[in-house]
């Protein structure tokens, strides 16, 4: 049986915890976050991630699977006009684009991994004979579903669908704006290339920092809560699961605060 949350205290502590953050007080926010997670230890507010956000704590290995489920269920009905008009993600459109530019597909079986409301099985429909798509968040795929763009739809986990699924093999998989919540690769990739064909395709996207900020990490989490990958780690990992990189190209992810999201697009081929 879950413990109940208390509603009311994690609202106060998470607030006192935003508050203290702006502020600058960062001992003070951290110690809050803290409290913050002693209520809610499953962290729906993703306070794990903004305490390392903050330069403390350790980095956790992915967002927590709460906090990535409610903050995509919370904005659902307002996520394309957020994300495509007011942030600038174009992210499908360029995933479009090289596809079409290396002449890679037609593709029999894709599958689209944080599908979201289905912004790349749109940009895809017409190369993909059988399109299946995976989110975490089940106000996502309902509109996803809407849209009718996929033959299948599955509320869970990335990570979880990839270790537990046993349809047949998928020749394109996709993940558009999946790595700024995973931080750790090695199971998104191995999973990838356990549900994928021979020669198949994975496209994914991520976002970057300075070598200066990353400081030698693999991955760490950004000013705004999500994660940014060092480009030799995304290659490093690639290799040892088993893919070739096509290309890997230098993108604005989005805008944020006026400022552009630098990342990466990158293109592989299993195996």
């Amino acid at each position: 049986m879950a413990k109940k949350i208390d509603e009311d205290a994690l609202a106060e502590a998470y607030n006192r915890a935003l508050a203290l953050e702006k502020a600058g007080d960062v001992d003070a926010a951290v110690k809050a976050y803290e409290e913050v997670l002693a209520i809610d230890p499953d962290d729906h507010g993703g306070a794990a991630v903004r305490i390392a956000a903050m330069g403390r704590g350790e980095t956790p290995s992915k967002a927590p699977d709460a906090y990535v489920e409610t903050l995509f269920d919370q904005h659902a009905e307002v996520f394309e006009d957020v994300l495509v008009e007011q942030l600038g993600y174009h992210v499908p459109m360029l995933v479009r684009q090289r596809i079409q530019s290396l002449e890679l597909g037609p593709f029999k079986r894709m599958l689209d991994l944080g599908c979201g409301t289905g912004l790349t099985g749109g940009t895809l429909r017409d190369i993909c004979e059988e399109m299946t798509g995976i989110d975490i968040s089940e106000n996502m795929v309902e509109i996803a579903h809407e849209k009718d763009l996929y033959e299948t739809l599955f509320v869970a986990e990335v990570e979880d669908f990839l270790d537990d699924n046993d349809e047949e093999p998928f020749d394109l998989i996709t993940a558009t704006d999946v790595l700024p919540y995973l931080g750790a690769l090695e199971p998104l990739f191995f999973g990838a290339a356990e549900n994928m064909m021979s020669g198949g395709i994975f496209v994914f996207s991520s976002e970057t920092l300075p070598e200066e900020a990353l400081a030698g990490r693999s991955y760490m989490v950004g000013p705004h809560q999500r994660f940014a990958h060092s480009d030799a780690y995304v290659r490093e990992r690639l290799a040892a699961t088993g893919f070739d990189l096509i290309e890997i190209t230098d993108i604005n992810v989005r805008m944020e605060e006026g400022q552009p999201t630098p990342g990466h697009l990158v293109i592989a081929r299993l195996r």
